[in-house]
């Protein structure tokens, strides 16, 4: 009896995940699809999954009509700053809250998640107002520094290494070593697993970043791919198969980077979720 409520529960739980699945993959594929569709085959309906006639027009006009190497060089730049400096810069809050006494550390470790419950939205007027006082609107700057801190990836960061021994340090510093040395030699090379989950999460996150480099870039010059690709969109008529060519150019790389870190990116959730 025992077995077969087992083997039923079983069935359920995979039918939930397979459910999920498909839901979350069903964007995607839809994207891909109708990228191959020309303009007509978009709007049958019901739609064809898999195009009776594929072509590649919307991939050939796509190439024609924008120049991808302004705003790829844009978005490579301000990717690849935000997830460096961001790693850097968390990864040493964390250590601070994980390794550290200082007065008011519990109070203000408490006070960071707070923000974790306050929707970005809400901080982009004030955060818009001091870039445009500071003279950083359609700027590198005025992209990149509203994403190197947030209090989800210094969370992250401590959770990790936390897990790492005091003993470890300890005998480091008995040895001689300075905060800087242990920092750089000891922590960061055991949090590699941590570092890669959270590079991930800020390369895809600034990768496909939409809404505020729409606001902070006015000039053509300064936008990044999104931003770019929705432009594609003219006045009175949207052309969908040729912004959904341009949303897979752009979403590639982001596959490329999990998939070339996949193994570290799930043994970061691991230990990360399972040791707090």
């Amino acid at each position: 009896m025992k077995e077969k409520i087992f083997l039923i529960e079983k069935i359920i739980v995979h039918l939930v995940v397979l459910l999920g699945l498909i839901v979350m993959i069903a964007p995607f594929l839809w994207m891909l699809s109708t990228s191959f569709k020309s303009t007509k085959a978009i709007f049958r309906f019901p739609p064809d999954w898999i195009p009776n006639n594929p072509t590649l027009i919307n991939y050939t006009k796509l190439f024609q009509t924008l120049d991808f190497l302004t705003p790829f060089k844009n978005t490579i730049i301000v990717a690849f700053s935000i997830t460096t400096l961001s790693l850097l810069i968390c990864s040493m809050a964390g250590y601070a809250f994980a390794k550290f006494q200082f007065p008011g550390r519990d109070k203000l470790f408490l006070g960071l998640l707070g923000t974790l419950m306050i929707p970005g939205q809400i901080t982009m007027i004030p955060v818009f107002l001091l870039l445009k006082k500071l003279g950083l609107l359609n700027s590198y700057l005025g992209l990149i520094l509203p994403g190197l801190a947030s209090a989800f990836s210094i969370f992250f960061m401590r959770q990790f290494i936390r897990t790492i021994p005091d003993e470890l340090l300890e005998a480091a510093r008995i040895d001689g070593a300075s905060e800087l040395y242990i920092f750089f030699k000891i922590i960061l090379p055991l949090c590699k697993p941590a570092l890669a989950t959270l590079g991930i999460f800020n390369f895809t996150g600034s990768w496909n970043s939409f809404l505020w480099p729409l606001i902070i870039a006015t000039d053509e010059k300064m936008y990044t791919l999104p931003v770019a690709i929705a432009n594609l969109g003219g006045q009175y008529q949207t052309e969908y198969g040729l912004q959904m060519a341009g949303a897979v150019i752009v979403v590639l790389p982001v596959i490329i980077v999990f998939l070339m870190a996949q193994k570290y990116f799930i043994r970061g959730i691991t230990l990360s979720g399972l040791k707090g």
